[in-house]
This record gives structure tokens, sequence and C-alpha cells, in this order.
């Protein structure tokens, strides 16, 4: 896979107790080497930011693509989060799922390179999972 990364892209993510959670990231592909920025609401109760804002730094070797977010400031109950996902053939896609190390805190994400909000795609992929 050779297709640059670089853009900003709709994500969303799906967390215990908030539900799912939307941002916006921008992202800076440099060789495989991530790095870039993310925009999300705040979902804490009673926290005193309506959004938060975020860096991202991590890398893609072939479809696999990794990264870290680090909330800025930290706080609110926000902690450095970890990704680990596989972007689509079309470099358009990545989805996979998020932990917060030391916690039981994780679930999954998905990204689509902006024009096609997240929730429409999850909501396609939805209704065309296979029946098990």
């Amino acid at each position: 896979m050779t297709d640059s990364l670089t853009g900003v892209w709709d994500g969303s993510y799906v967390q215990t107790g908030a539900g799912m959670v939307t941002f916006l990231a921008t992202l800076i592909d440099a060789g495989g080497a991530l790095g870039g920025s993310v925009t999300e609401p705040c979902m804490t109760p009673g926290c005193p930011l309506s959004t938060h804002n975020a860096s991202l730094a991590g890398h893609r070797s072939g479809s696999a693509v990794s990264f870290v977010k680090r909330y800025e400031p930290p706080g609110y109950g926000y902690h450095t989060v970890h990704y680990e996902g596989t972007v689509n053939a079309e470099a358009t896609e990545i989805d996979g799922r998020w932990r917060i190390t030391g916690t039981a805190f994780s679930g999954a994400f998905l990204m689509v390179r902006a024009g096609r909000s997240a929730e429409a795609v999850a909501a396609e992929k939805k209704t065309k999972a296979p029946a098990r």
C-alpha cells in the first residue's frame, strides 16, 4: 500500500457509558510516520470543556495502523489512548480497536476520509454483515 493517509478524517468510537463518540482527525503521513490532531466533544459528566483537543503520533506499515492519542491538556477523566487498526485497500477507511493501558476500557473505532460520515459507513457495514 502506497496511498498516503494524510488528510482529514471523520471518526467515531464506542465507549461504555458514553455510546458512540464522534471526532475529527487530521493525519499527516510522512513515509509511514503518523502525526496529527483530534478534536472531539467532552463526554464526561460535569466536564468544563465543550471539546477536547489531542495530538496523535504513531506509524503505518502496509495496512496496519497504530497510534497514540494524547489529550491536551490532560485531565477531566481523559487518558492517553492506544489505537490499532487496519486501513482498507483504497486508503479511505481505518477501523480497529482502542484501549487505555492498565484499565478495562477498550472498544471499536472507525475513521473515514472526510466526505462520508463514519456513522453512515458503520451503519452500511452493519446492514452488509453476514448472518451468523
